[in-house]
């Protein structure tokens, strides 16, 4: 016996009745036992706005058919229960059961993925997975669904090949984004985009205490992101690397800026950004600030050497709160000290994660 997960979708007619009627069928079909299933959940309709909102709910049954014959049997319980099938992707349907899950197999074949090639950026679906088994391990991705769940912070997401493929790190000074960045990029083979600290005119005497060049020096940030994260730079599809996020500016801004320059910053600050590439996925190195201090030291970055210990733990909790909740874009935790992106074996295991959050 094989214990697999099976999801179930309904946004047409009855839609609780349908979801409890496929689950009655699931149980009666032969070779198939139904285990249990999760609490069903409402939630939008995620590709079209327009469409009824879907009752949703995943299934934990043990069965003796192959991948191949189980999807058989799904496919005549949604044709039993009026679903019709045409070459649109995105359909309103009585009912939808996908296998999300077959054991710890991996299959990919032309009518179908196991896992399911979107279950982890699907919180209606990894919010049924952490009530039936939170602790169970996705075979690709080899993390658990209570992590899977965790990166999405209530969201569901989906792949969009029509969008920039952007990939942001975060964390504050010293933390490794920088090396991390430059790592990754290259195993993927896609455009760095790195930080223009060094080609900033004022940020030296910012760093040295020279507070009425600090806006001088946030605008120049500014207008570095817009020459480097525009639509023109990076076209749909596209796969960009940067070492930074563009939320951490107001977490600098509200370091050096008075109350006066704070309120003319923002305003500036939402201009510049309305129309930047947002990030489809965001790498947060949340390295302790005393380890960021020792690295701070020993690259030995001229305009860096002033910088206190006590301005790093601001900039780390002003950091723990952007990242509380974020929901723009699946977000990866990376909380161990040890890490090391010089580590090949480290950093190719994040690369085999990256690809699962990216068209490619």
């Amino acid at each position: 016996m094989t214990t697999a997960y099976i999801a179930l979708g309904s946004n047409l007619g009855d839609r609780e009745n349908y979801i409890k009627q496929a689950l009655t069928l699931l149980g009666q079909t032969e070779c198939i036992n139904l285990r249990r299933a999760s609490s069903i959940i409402e939630t939008d309709a995620l590709s079209d706005k327009k469409q009824p909102s879907y009752l949703n709910a995943v299934a934990e049954i043990e069965t003796t058919l192959s991948p191949q014959n189980l999807l058989s049997e799904t496919k005549a319980i949604e044709k039993s229960l009026g679903r019709e099938r045409t070459s649109q992707k995105s359909q309103s349907r009585t009912i939808d059961i996908d296998i999300i899950l077959f054991g710890q197999e991996i299959i990919k074949t032309a009518d179908l993925t196991i896992p399911h090639s979107q279950m982890h950026l699907r919180t209606f679906v990894l919010t049924g997975m952490c009530e039936l088994n939170g602790a169970l391990i996705h075979p690709a991705l080899k993390d658990s669904m209570n992590e899977l769940a965790e990166r999405l912070s209530g969201k569901d997401f989906a792949l969009n090949s029509n969008l920039p493929q952007l990939i942001s790190i975060a964390g504050i000074i010293g933390a490794g984004k920088t090396t991390l960045a430059e790592a990754l990029s290259e195993r993927l083979d896609c455009k760095l985009i790195k930080e223009e600290y060094d080609t900033n005119p004022f940020l030296a005497d910012v760093y040295a205490g020279k507070n009425e060049l600090a806006l001088d020096s946030e605008i120049f940030f500014l207008m570095s992101r817009a020459g480097q994260l525009n639509t023109k730079t990076l076209k749909p599809s596209m796969v960009a690397l940067s070492d930074y996020v563009v939320e951490k500016e107001l977490i600098y801004a509200k370091s050096w800026l008075d109350s006066q320059q704070m309120t003319l910053y923002k305003k500036v600050n939402r201009t510049a950004n309305a129309n930047l590439v947002q990030p489809v996925l965001v790498i947060y190195l949340r390295t302790p600030p005393a380890e960021c201090m020792n690295r701070i030291h020993s690259r030995k970055r001229p305009y860096e050497q002033k910088i206190e210990l006590d301005f790093l733990q601001t900039l780390d909790r002003e950091y723990e709160k952007l990242f509380a909740d974020w929901n723009k874009s699946p977000l990866i935790r990376i909380r161990d000290t040890q890490f090391d992106a010089r580590n090949d074996k480290v950093t190719d295991g994040l690369v085999e994660k990256i690809k699962n959050y990216i068209t490619n």
